[in-house]
């Protein structure tokens, strides 16, 4: 008697493993497999299915489908939460560094590498503003740091600016000699510019 079990194939006159890896004439795709047209070479040896490695440019699903924590490693339970694709972030030769660009207008530019817990407090997409009502000018962050005695408005009767006036940072605070508002007695332009080292 004569058993198949043990059978030998000869990979190395096949061209396209998919004519026999269909899933009838021998094991073919299972239904959790990453999507990708590219043949069942490109990742795995005719030795055994694992491991595989992996070139991502023949990748042609989403870096999810395979990256969901079963299928390959996915996002760990501290990710930051977020609902951006992978690749917003990620490279495909590294998790890390991480690679992402703000492109919103509301995104406060200053003279120093933010992280991104400086402005995502709750390691959240949405920022928590501590100053909503000020959103998204400089005050949205820095109202608390405000300091009154430093930004007189009118020399006589001294008056000052209030939080609301100077929510930018960068506008105009300059200082007049009287109730008018004509005549400015202290020019000061600009005086908190998000490049500025002061701030350091």
């Amino acid at each position: 008697t004569r058993t198949w079990d043990n059978a030998v194939f000869d990979h190395s006159n096949v061209t396209q493993c998919n004519n026999c890896h269909n899933g009838s004439t021998a094991t073919g795709k299972p239904t959790n497999h990453v999507v990708t047209s590219a043949q069942c070479d490109t990742c795995h040896s005719t030795l055994s299915w694992t491991p595989a490695r992996v070139d991502h440019n023949d990748i042609s699903g989403s870096c999810n489908s395979c990256h969901n924590g079963t299928t390959a490693t996915g996002k760990p339970g501290n990710h930051f939460i977020t609902s951006l694709p992978c690749e917003n972030c990620h490279t495909t030769r590294s998790w890390t560094p991480l690679n992402f660009r703000h492109t919103s207008a509301n995104y406060p530019r200053h003279r120093r590498n933010l992280t991104c817990l400086s402005c995502h407090a709750g390691n959240s997409q949405n920022v928590s503003w501590k100053n909503a009502a000020y959103r998204p000018s400089c005050a949205g962050c820095h109202a608390g740091d405000y300091e009154r005695d430093e930004h007189k408005k009118i020399q006589n009767p001294r008056s000052y600016y209030s939080v609301q006036e100077l929510q930018d940072c960068t506008g105009a605070c300059h200082e007049y000699t009287d109730a008018s508002l004509t005549t400015i007695k202290k020019h000061r332009s600009g005086e908190h510019s998000a490049n500025s080292s002061e701030w350091d």
